[in-house]
């Protein structure tokens, strides 16, 4: 079976989550084997063998062999991680999915950003989880499948979903699936996958409000509010790159392009102000990252990809160039926001 690990916010959800459900605390992390200190450091990750025991002794424990599906139906996940929430600040059901497949190693990271695909079978619409081994753990199958359709429900009818695929056998409480994703459900497929139906694409989401990746904490906020307040070309562009800082897509080009500008124009106008857009986007990360870290609502890992960095290895580098610091650091109380 392929090794994973999972954000230990996630893994002391289901801690929790098993303990409400009749589990004992105590007797579940022996169970685990797991510190209880570590699932208080944000930053922390499960590996897959401590977390498989975890969801196993959580199961036994509790008396709930479903208890998998339960959670994920029960508990949004953006109680549990940033990536819930940026999945409810999405303009449409679609991008809530791109976000999920940017931002999903931070919950479960297998090591390949190419987890999940949209593909189009014989005019179907699919979302693929395409993860190696699937059978080996057919509960991460549960959950990711649970998390992504009953965290949806908060913006789009469940009608969006018209089939769900799992690749392993039908288990005892089979029957709890279509009560969970309220849709039929086929057990033995060649693929994990959720048939979409594309009309619920473009339907909108915005439960929480679209500057979410500005206000996580409130330093944040009072940069965003600063930027208001600032009538140049540079902060007009940090007020267009804001919004879409997470995404990692802030070219010079798109941003150009959504202030009515051509590349050549936005760039001499940024140079008549003593700034490049490659200067203002890195010093913009900086500060933001400062905001987030201090502000002590995101760990670094989530840092980083908020700022845009694909990888949090960049971003460690970038930060420790920016301030000589680890971010770590900052999030410890060794810096201040600037």
């Amino acid at each position: 079976m392929a090794e994973f690990t999972v954000a230990a916010g996630v893994a002391k959800g289901l801690l929790d989550y098993a303990v409400s459900r009749g589990a004992d605390r105590q007797s579940l992390l022996r169970e685990a084997r797991i510190d209880p200190a570590v699932l208080d450091d944000p930053d922390q990750r499960i590996g897959s063998p401590d977390y498989i025991r975890l969801m196993k002794g959580a199961q036994a424990l509790s008396g709930d062999p479903a208890l998998a599906l339960h959670w994920a139906a029960d508990v949004n996940l953006a109680r549990m991680s940033v990536v819930g929430l940026l999945g409810e600040a999405s303009m449409t059901l679609m991008e809530s999915f791109q976000q999920v497949r940017r931002y999903g190693r931070l919950v479960t990271d297998m090591g390949d950003d190419q987890r999940f695909e949209m593909a189009q079978v014989d005019g179907a619409l699919w979302t693929v989880d395409k993860r190696p081994d699937p059978n080996a753990f057919p509960e991460l199958t549960e959950t990711t499948f649970g998390f992504m359709v009953c965290g949806s429900r908060v913006a789009a009818p469940s009608t969006w979903l018209k089939e769900v695929h799992v690749t392993h056998p039908a288990p005892s409480w089979a029957a709890e699936y279509e009560a969970v994703f309220e849709a039929p459900v086929v057990f033995g497929s060649h693929w994990n996958a959720l048939r979409i139906d594309p009309v619920f694409l473009t339907t909108p989401v915005n439960v929480q409000p679209r500057y979410v990746f500005g206000v996580l904490s409130k330093h944040a906020d009072a940069l965003m509010q600063g930027l208001k307040t600032v009538d140049t070309t540079r902060a007009e562009v940090e007020r267009r790159i804001l919004p879409i800082l997470h995404t990692g897509e802030t070219g010079i080009d798109a941003v150009a392009a959504a202030m009515g500008l051509s590349r050549q124009t936005l760039y001499r106008r940024l140079k008549a102000e003593g700034v490049t857009f490659a200067g203002l986007l890195d010093d913009l990360r900086r500060r933001l990252a400062l905001h987030y870290l201090v502000g002590g609502k995101v760990s670094v890992n989530e840092t980083a990809f908020l700022v845009g960095f694909s990888e949090p290895a960049a971003f460690s580098r970038a930060f420790k160039r920016w301030t000589g610091e680890t971010p770590k650091a900052a999030r410890t109380g060794g810096l201040t926001a600037p």
